[in-house]
């Protein structure tokens, strides 16, 4: 057979010899890199390497960074607050928090944690980031850590960043910024009217000079809507016009008026004007600043203090027919009240006040409330009632037998009806009652047939009581008044 010629195999020593040779030049041509490229050019040329050999991303990332400069960066933690509405069960790892004065847990996503949300059909994926702070080498240094665990003297330190990405596909960009981010901070703000603490302020001038400050307690009254005992046509009314007035932002600007609305809360004492106000700054979620006009002691007082309101607010002057005689437009006030009392020298004027609910400084805030309270609505001045001032007027009345079921609901939890309802809506129908002196009634007992029978009782007094004092002014005669009035007290007791 004729032999086959096969390579020859190289020895080990062959082998090592080409070893040898091989690392020499690579550690020669190291040299001569490290020789003829310094530190920084090799980094440069690194970097710039890898940007153009990174391949092409069809993702876009968007970075919402905590701060902003100095001051808190608004989306950071609008993204925050919505994120912690989007957590899954199947969430590995989250963060709980609780503020001293919070009565409730906060939980919220941990960092490296990622959370899948869509909208219009878009995936998006955000993920909570957090670099811890970090000594950072200077220039031509070795890094922290390395040569003895010492930075070089251009060194300096890289505080703690904490941001949230948000990824999607690069093509939605236009949507996801002109809708999606919109609708994140919408909805932050709706958390944040749900968490908000009411608070009310007390408008206080220095011994009615010019300047001024203010007091701040928590409203704590638990006035609403619901349990406010007002004719549900009229409560529906109220409610409609407060919404509509909150997104009518664009249209005042548009027709250039003040971003204002103006109340007049009329009727007899008692009939729940002042829960009302608590029940629309609690549905609203707007701070309540009390202003008593007594306290102004001029129109750069009323100025003054007037800039120490806030927006979404409501100003409240109650009691304006009786609070303080105000000087006409003219500056000439009267000598004495209605009642005889002597009027205080004043410098604060008609024209002040009336600048202020829509002259040139009534654009001094948005979104405000202005509420006027009167037992009286015929003393007060016209020019405080036209439409712009006081937009609109409501009228308190006496108790009706809707507003009488509202309280026994509240009072008494009765929601349906009961037997004694027939003779009580014919009592309160002819009796002029305010719901604060049913509300006190109902307060007497735990038992609600003592409640309605004692409530019963009352209307009754009160009717024959009402009936004998129109009967003793018809009359005009002081006799006859007082025998009404004996009588009137013999069948009461």
């Amino acid at each position: 057979m004729a032999s086959r010629n096969f390579p020859e195999m190289p020895t080990p020593s062959s082998l090592l010899s080409a070893y040898a040779s091989m690392s020499t030049s690579i550690m020669l041509f190291r040299t001569m890199f490290d020789q003829f490229f310094p530190r920084h050019l090799r980094r440069y040329v690194v970097d710039a390497v890898r940007f153009y050999w990174k391949p092409k991303s069809s993702k876009l990332t968007l970075v919402f960074d905590e701060k902003d400069g100095m001051s808190s960066n608004h989306m950071f933690d609008a993204a925050e607050a919505y994120l912690c509405t989007r957590i899954n069960p199947d969430s590995d790892r989250l963060r709980i928090t609780k503020n001293v004065k919070e009565n409730h847990i906060n939980i919220k996503f941990a960092e490296s944690e990622e959370i899948v949300d869509s909208f219009e059909g878009i995936s998006l994926t955000w993920k909570y980031v957090r670099q811890h702070a970090q000594q950072r080498s200077g220039g031509g240094g070795d890094d922290f850590g390395h040569g003895g665990g010492k930075s070089s003297s251009g060194g300096g330190f890289t505080p703690e960043r904490k941001y949230i990405e948000l990824k999607f596909d690069k093509k939605h960009k236009e949507i996801i910024i002109s809708a999606y981010l919109p609708s994140v901070i919408k909805k932050f703000q709706e958390l944040e009217n749900q968490k908000k603490v009411v608070k009310l302020h007390n408008l206080q001038s220095y011994g009615g000079g010019p300047g001024g400050y203010k007091e701040s307690v928590n409203l704590d009254h638990p006035s609403t809507f619901e349990t406010l005992a007002m004719d549900p046509v009229m409560k529906k009314a109220i409610i409609d016009d407060l919404d509509l007035f909150l997104t009518r932002k664009d249209f005042y600007k548009k027709v250039g008026k003040a971003w204002k609305r103006g109340y007049l809360l009329y009727g007899p004492p008692g009939t729940g004007k002042s829960s009302l106000i608590a029940a629309i700054a609690n549905y609203l979620k707007f701070d309540i600043y009390d202003l008593q006009l007594m306290n102004v002691g001029s129109d750069s007082s009323l100025k003054k203090l007037m800039l120490r309101t806030s927006n979404r607010s409501i100003l409240v002057i109650e009691d304006i027919d009786c609070s303080i005689q105000l000087p006409d437009r003219k500056g000439t006030a009267p000598v004495k009240f209605s009642d005889g009392r002597s009027v205080r020298d004043s410098q604060f004027s008609l024209s002040g006040l009336l600048n202020f609910i829509d002259g040139l400084w009534s654009c001094c805030g948005d979104e405000r409330i202005i509420i006027f309270t009167t037992n009286h609505k015929e003393r007060l001045d016209p020019a405080l009632l036209r439409p712009g001032r006081m937009d609109v007027h409501i009228h308190m009345s006496y108790l009706t037998i809707d507003g009488f079921k509202t309280l026994a609901a509240n009072y008494l939890n009765i929601y349906d009806h009961h037997r004694r309802f027939r003779e009580i809506k014919e009592l309160i129908n002819c009796t002029k009652v305010t719901p604060a002196e049913v509300a006190e009634e109902l307060m007497k007992s735990d038992n609600v047939e003592i409640v309605l029978e004692g409530l019963v009782k009352f209307l009754k007094r009160k009717r024959l009581r009402d009936d004998a004092t129109k009967e003793g002014i018809d009359n005009g005669d002081d006799e006859v008044h007082e025998d009404k009035r004996a009588k009137t007290v013999s069948l009461i007791q």
